[in-house]
């Protein structure tokens, strides 16, 4: 078993409106410091606009997509859907079932065309289907039923859905690159929906940011279904790893170095 260095039990919180500016000072917080990873990481993100749609530094995004394009990663948009298929729900039109049958359909083809990546399965897959279990298996449907039959008055413990599945996935396998997001809980208040998002894992340059626009746009989903609005992102990472790209990376301390810019000027 590795050994992580004396502290690291101590939890680093990230705060910010922004989204982006949220996943920069996670990565500017490992530049500041010796290690590549953050061991644990708590995240939270309250910025939403009228329409639920999260804060974003877009500069720093289209940044980010040309270094996952150059190291042959998936672009933020991509990762985002493997946990909301935002552009299926605008193609739903608003309405869940619709949006529901649409994924349904089109999983197949999803799980086919990365078989090595979706071979085990996509986070909004598991959500919607996980199997056995009420509503077949939708534990976003069964949130949505029994919070809207009971005008909000349910159990807290009832608004949470799993991902990891013991069955499927306790495996001995070195490597495992399905499912590090474990599950995710809702709490209503009386700001609006707050979402709480349990990972494992969590890799910091080619997953995380994506991860984050992807809890947002499903936070926003469920806010609209129980007929609230989305107030709060929180996010908690047991660790937190920059992979696949150098602390050292020109390409990347440029656009840290430009996002850390834009994050100065606006707090002055």
């Amino acid at each position: 078993m590795s050994k992580r260095s004396v502290g690291a039990s101590r939890p680093i919180l990230i705060e910010d409106a922004n989204l982006s500016w949220a996943w920069a000072k996670i990565l500017l917080h490992i530049q500041a410091n010796t290690g590549k990873s953050i061991s644990p990481l708590i995240v939270s993100i309250r910025g939403f606009d009228d329409n639920g749609k999260p804060q974003e530094d877009l500069a720093l995004r289209r940044d980010l997509d040309a270094l996952l394009a150059k190291a042959e990663e998936w672009d933020v948009e991509t990762v985002a859907f493997t946990i909301f298929p935002e552009r299926m729900w605008r193609i739903a039109g608003g309405d869940r079932q619709a949006l529901f049958k649409l994924y349904k359909a089109a999983f197949p083809r999803f799980k086919a065309r990365y078989p090595q990546v979706n071979g085990r399965g996509l986070y909004f897959e598991r959500l919607t289907m996980f199997g056995d279990g009420h509503c077949d298996g939708n534990q976003l449907e069964f949130i949505i039923q029994a919070s809207n039959e009971r005008d909000g008055g349910v159990r807290d413990s009832m608004l949470q859905a799993a991902v990891f599945d013991p069955k499927r996935d306790h495996t001995k396998s070195a490597q495992l690159g399905f499912p590090c997001l474990q599950h995710v809980s809702f709490v209503p208040t009386g700001e609006g929906l707050v979402m709480n998002a349990f990972y494992a894992t969590q890799q910091l340059f080619n997953k995380a940011y994506g991860n984050y626009l992807g809890l947002a746009q499903l936070c926003a989903f469920m806010a609209k279904e129980l007929g609230t609005k989305p107030a709060c992102l929180n996010v908690y990472v047991g660790v937190a790893k920059l992979d696949k790209i150098a602390k050292t990376d020109a390409g990347l301390a440029s656009m840290l170095e430009s996002a850390k810019e834009r994050i100065g000027a606006a707090a002055s």
